[in-house]
């Protein structure tokens, strides 16, 4: 079931500062970056001319900016029905974790030779306030605070092309994260591991902090197998 062709993305009406193609292709991108892609079965459909309305400006500079961002993969056009958000398949998503889990790894024995100690203080800092057994009632904080700490990670590493790299890809592994943490009950195992992540790096285990970080992005793999809940588009 599609949404509504008018569905509102939410957006806010932009000023004249920059060109509106480079404005627009931000504000689209960052709602899209915001959004729950595997929240539901209904794929995201876009309207231009409900995005030109809401920004408050032409077509023209949306129709660019959308097909910058079809070009990155954000979205897509699916013939005879229009142009989507991208929400990829449940073996492009396993694929994608596969490449997470190798770029995250790589960045966490980095972090552990070259973060700072205030750097890895701040990593720490991140789940000190969540106690596991009110998680359920704060999980949203949590959703948030967990994809807080994998971006330190792959910043910690040190390496501006990886950061980049991951930039597209964290699109989909935020929302797939989110997913199931929620419906697997998975936020108690993650936050063991997050902890013996913190360990490792914190000791200067270089390679015990990419294998605790490895393995634990692949068992999110398990969980996509258990409770994939979306047809495959």
């Amino acid at each position: 079931m599609l949404q509504p062709p008018g569905t509102s993305l939410g957006l806010i009406s932009i000023g004249q500062t920059v060109s509106l193609r480079e404005q627009a292709y931000d504000r689209i991108k960052r709602s899209i970056l915001a959004m729950d892609l595997y929240d539901g079965s209904a794929q995201i459909r876009l309207n231009e001319h409900q995005i030109a309305q809401d920004l408050g400006i032409s077509r023209t500079p949306v129709r660019e900016a959308l097909t910058l961002l079809e070009r990155e993969g954000f979205v897509c056009t699916v013939p005879r029905r229009g142009l989507f958000v991208t929400r990829k398949t449940k073996r492009e998503v396993i694929e994608m974790i596969r490449v997470w889990a190798a770029l995250e790894g790589s960045a966490a024995h980095a972090a552990a030779t070259h973060a700072t100690d205030a750097d890895l203080r701040d990593l720490s800092k991140v789940f000190q306030d969540f106690d596991p057994s009110a998680l359920p009632v704060h999980l949203t904080a949590y959703e948030e605070a967990n994809l807080d700490f994998h971006q330190m990670i792959i910043r910690l590493g040190g390496c501006g092309l990886m950061v980049e790299m991951t930039t597209n890809l964290f699109i989909h592994m935020r929302a797939v994260r989110s997913a199931f943490l929620h419906r697997s009950g998975r936020y108690e195992v993650s936050m063991r591991e997050h902890a013996a992540i913190i360990t490792a790096l914190q000791e200067r285990d270089a390679d015990q902090a990419a294998v605790l970080v490895r393995d634990h992005a692949l068992g999110l793999i398990a969980h996509v197998e258990a409770h994939w809940a979306w047809p495959e588009e």
